[in-house]
């Protein structure tokens, strides 16, 4: 593809809507869980336990040193769900 293309200009101008988008994603996602992890007095090693990932991989998610992939995120979102819908205190894992 030439350098000088209409596409390349318009996204080093406008930038990607999609990668956008999906960051926003990334940061409503890690924002949720910190908020869920909290009210539900779980940590990020229980969520790490709960996706069999490395507790520091969830880590570098929450703060943002890390994006998430679709799956990653589709995962999230439904141990969340599962704990939200499951009384306060540790949670089964």
């Amino acid at each position: 593809m030439e350098e000088n293309d209409f596409v390349s200009i318009w996204l080093e101008e406008s930038g990607n809507p999609a990668i956008e988008e999906l960051t926003q994603l990334n940061l409503d996602v890690a924002s949720n869980a910190v908020k869920t992890l909290a009210n539900k007095g779980l940590s990020e090693n229980d969520l790490a336990i709960s996706l069999d990932i490395n507790p520091d991989e969830v880590k570098r998610w929450l703060m943002g040193r890390h994006p998430f992939s679709i799956k990653t995120i589709k995962e999230i979102s439904g141990i969340l769900a599962d704990y939200s819908t499951k009384p306060e205190g540790k949670q089964e894992i």
